[in-house]
């Protein structure tokens, strides 16, 4: 019907935007493949009936499996992934280009709320200063939609602007708290090894913290024009005694 209304004079083509799959649980049955291999490889060709382009947002789990080279093949295309913003680099130092874009986008979605007066400095006016708003956008790792979660609960425990630190700190204890429901005990020593080497084993375990955001994933180009690839563990889970314990048991079996 789309294409249909579409004037037969135009250039442009109708460009279909399926978000959020990338959200779906995964369900793991014994012998069984996934649903997201269901979804996504075995009823393939469903989802390539409609007659536009289409973008379909799919579980980054998904690329690590074993089936992932047949997404290439049936889609005719490469998976493009979106890795985080990188608002720290490998040895944990402040990546400064990625924090500034972090800020930008506070910035943008500030200034399209109609209660914020056209004249309001971010630094003052909504935040009390600026190492509020980066304690924010880098206990975010860079994902954007959790600093735009986290923004909006320190939003929520302001009665008025300025946003100040106390609020940003509750804003960044309840969504630890969420993080820390999603690590299953015997996982917190998968973390600590993450945070130590950067990478990730492509197993169940690992695939399935990627899955909950835990492990986040990121890239760059090197000088080379080659697309490095390094994992690390949510920032929100460094502080969590549980993630400190199994950190410190792994130091000590290195040392022996």
């Amino acid at each position: 019907m789309a294409i249909a209304q579409t004037p037969q004079r135009t250039t442009h083509k109708l460009v279909l935007i399926v978000d959020s799959l990338d959200r779906i649980p995964p369900i793991l049955r014994e012998n069984e493949p996934s649903n997201h291999e269901q979804i996504f490889v075995d009823r393939s060709e469903q989802l390539k009936m409609l007659d536009c382009h289409i973008i379909y947002t799919v579980p980054i789990s998904l690329v690590y499996l074993g089936r992932a080279p047949d997404l290439r093949d049936i889609y005719d295309a490469e998976i493009q992934v979106l890795p985080m913003v990188m608002v720290r680099d490998q040895a944990g130092q402040v990546c400064e280009p990625g924090l500034a874009i972090m800020r930008e986008l506070v910035r943008q979605r500030v200034f399209h709320a109609e209660a914020v007066s056209a004249g309001a400095n971010l630094m003052g006016d909504i935040f009390d200063d600026g190492q509020t708003l980066d304690q924010l956008c880098l206990m975010s790792g860079g994902h954007m939609r959790n600093l735009m979660l986290m923004a909006q609960e320190a939003i929520k425990q302001t009665t008025a602007l300025p946003i100040g630190k106390k609020a940003v700190r509750l804003a960044i204890t309840k969504a630890r708290n969420t993080y820390c429901n999603a690590v299953y005990d015997n996982q917190w020593g998968l973390l600590a090894r993450v945070w130590q080497t950067k990478e990730i084993l492509n197993d169940e375990a690992h695939r399935d913290l990627l899955f909950n955001r835990c492990i986040l994933e990121y890239r760059y180009l090197d000088g080379e024009g080659e697309i490095v690839c390094w994992r690390d563990v949510h920032p929100l889970l460094l502080g969590v005694k549980e993630f400190q314990s199994a950190l410190e048991c792994s130091k000590q079996i290195i040392i022996h």
